[in-house]
C-alpha cells in the first residue's frame, strides 16, 4: 500500500523561489522562473518501490476513467518533488505548493489557511481528489493567483481544503498536467481550466506550453528553470524535437509518448507507450525489459534501495542506453545511468556502491504504460509539454553528457 511510503516523502526537493528571490524573465509571450536544488535526506528510502507505487496508482486511476470519482495517485511520496511559493488573493497570501506534471488541480489550505480577499469568489462547488497516500476535499473558489511579478492569473479555479491528509510541510498542489485530469474532481463541472490554460487564455503566454530545465543534483550549477509559454533557447544545445502524444491508454491520460529502448546494439523494449513524468525519480521500464537490461549489465538487486547495483568493472563496461523517440535517438551515457554516488547514503545505500537508475515498473510490456521517463532522464534532456499542439519535445543541454554522478 502507498501509505507505507508516507514516511519517505522526498529526499530531493527542487524549490521554485518566490518573486522576490527568483527573477522572472519575459521573452515574446514567455515567462521563465528559476529554481534551485537542495538535498533533504530522510533516512533509508526504497526509491524503486516509491516510484513503482506511483506508477501502479496512475494506471489504476486511468482505468477508472479520467479522474472518475476524483481518484488520483501518490505525489507526496515521490522521491523527487518540486515546490513553488504561490500567492493567492489580493493582497496575496503565499502558499508552498507541490509542482506536478502528472496532476492538474491546483489547491491550497493543507497547512496555511486560506484568507479570502476582495478577489475571492466562492463558486458553491465542491472539490475532492485522492492521492493514494493523501487526499483533500473542500470548496472551489476562483481567485487571483500570483506565480511571480508579471505572472498573475485572474479568476483561477482553486480548491480550498477543509480536509487534507498526507501533506505535511506543504499547502497543496500546483497542477500543470493535462486539463483532462481535472475531470470528475469538481462538482457541477466537467473539467476546470489549469494554471497553464489560463496563462494562455488571458494572453500572458503566447503558447500553452511548459518548458522544464533540470540540472543533475551533483552538478556545480544546480539551478533549473520553468518556462511558461515555450522553451528557453539559452538552456539547450540542440533544436527541440517534438513528438505527438500517444493515443494508447492508459499512457494517453498523461503526458504520454511512444518510444523504444536499446542497450548497446540490442533492443530491450520495442516501441510502446509510456509517459514523461517529473514526479518519478528513476527511469521505470517494463519487467521483461528490465530483465534484459539486468542480464546485459550483470547487475544484482540491492534490497535496501530497491536498485540494481554493479561492480566498478561492470561500470567500466557499461554501454549506452538509447531512447528512440519519434525516430530520434536520445542517449544516456554510462554515467547518466547511475545514481549520484555522493548521495548513496541518502537513500540508505553503501557509499562505495554503484547503483543504476533504471528500475522495474511492476508489469510486463503490453500494459499501455510500459515506461516512465522520470527525473533521471529529464535532468539530461530539456523537456517541453505543449498543450496547444498536443506534443512533447526534447532537446540536449550542457548537462546531457555530464560525468557528475
Amino acid at each position: 500500500m502507498m501509505l507505507s511510503f508516507k514516511a519517505f516523502l522526498s529526499i530531493l526537493f527542487i524549490v521554485l523561489s518566490s518573486a522576490d528571490a527568483s527573477p522572472l524573465r519575459h521573452d515574446a509571450g514567455k515567462a521563465t522562473l528559476s529554481f534551485a536544488a537542495r538535498v533533504n535526506a530522510r533516512g533509508a528510502v526504497n526509491v524503486a518501490a516509491a516510484d513503482r507505487a506511483r506508477a501502479q496508482a496512475m494506471k489504476q486511476a486511468s482505468f477508472k476513467g479520467k479522474r472518475a470519482g476524483g481518484s488520483s495517485f501518490s505525489i507526496i511520496n515521490a522521491v523527487v518533488t518540486y515546490t513553488a511559493q504561490v500567492g493567492v488573493g489580493s493582497p496575496a497570501t503565499e502558499y508552498t505548493l507541490l509542482i506536478d506534471t502528472g496532476s492538474s488541480n491546483t489547491w491550497i489550505g493543507a497547512s496555511t489557511r486560506y484568507n479570502p480577499t476582495s478577489t475571492s469568489v466562492d463558486t458553491g462547488n465542491t472539490v475532492a481528489v485522492s492521492y493514494g497516500s493523501g487526499n483533500f476535499s473542500g470548496e472551489e473558489y476562483t481567485d487571483t493567483v500570483t506565480l511571480s511579478t508579471g505572472l498573475v492569473i485572474t479568476e483561477q479555479s482553486i480548491g480550498v481544503a477543509s480536509n487534507a491528509e498526507g501533506f505535511d510541510g506543504v499547502d497543496g498542489i500546483l497542477g500543470v498536467g493535462p486539463t483532462d485530469l481535472t475531470e470528475g474532481t469538481v462538482s457541477n463541472l466537467i473539467a476546470v481550466p489549469t494554471v497553464t490554460d489560463n496563462l494562455y487564455s488571458q494572453g500572458i503566454i503566447g503558447t500553452e506550453a511548459l518548458g522544464i530545465y533540470f540540472v543533475p543534483t551533483t552538478a556545480s550549477q544546480s539551478a533549473g528553470e520553468l518556462t511558461f509559454g515555450g522553451h528557453d533557447g539559452s538552456k539547450i544545445t540542440s533544436t527541440v524535437t517534438y513528438v505527438p502524444l500517444t493515443t494508447t491508454s492508459p499512457a494517453s491520460y498523461y503526458w504520454g509518448i511512444d518510444q523504444s529502448i536499446s542497450y548497446g546494439h540490442s533492443i530491450i523494449l520495442s516501441e510502446t507507450a509510456g509517459i514523461v513524468d517529473t514526479g518519478t525519480t528513476l527511469i521505470l521500464i517494463a519487467s521483461d525489459a528490465l530483465s534484459k537490461y539486468q542480464t546485459a549489465t550483470g547487475a544484482t538487486m540491492d534490497e535496501t534501495t530497491g536498485l540494481l547495483t554493479i561492480t566498478p568493472g561492470q561500470y567500466a563496461r557499461l554501454q549506452t542506453l538509447t531512447f528512440k523517440i519519434g525516430g530520434k535517438a536520445y542517449n544516456l551515457t554510462p554515467n547518466a545511468q547511475i545514481w549520484p554516488r555522493s548521495l548513496n547514503t541518502d537513500i540508505g545505500g553503501d557509499s562505495d556502491s554503484i547503483y543504476l537508475i533504471v528500475s522495474d515498473i511492476g508489469s510486463n510490456s503490453g500494459s499501455g504504460l510500459d515506461f516512465i521517463n522520470g527525473y533521471a532522464f529529464l535532468q539530461r534532456y530539456y523537456s517541453v509539454f505543449d498543450t496547444t499542439n498536443n506534443r512533447v519535445g526534447f532537446a540536449t543541454t550542457p548537462h546531457t553528457d555530464d560525468m557528475s554522478n
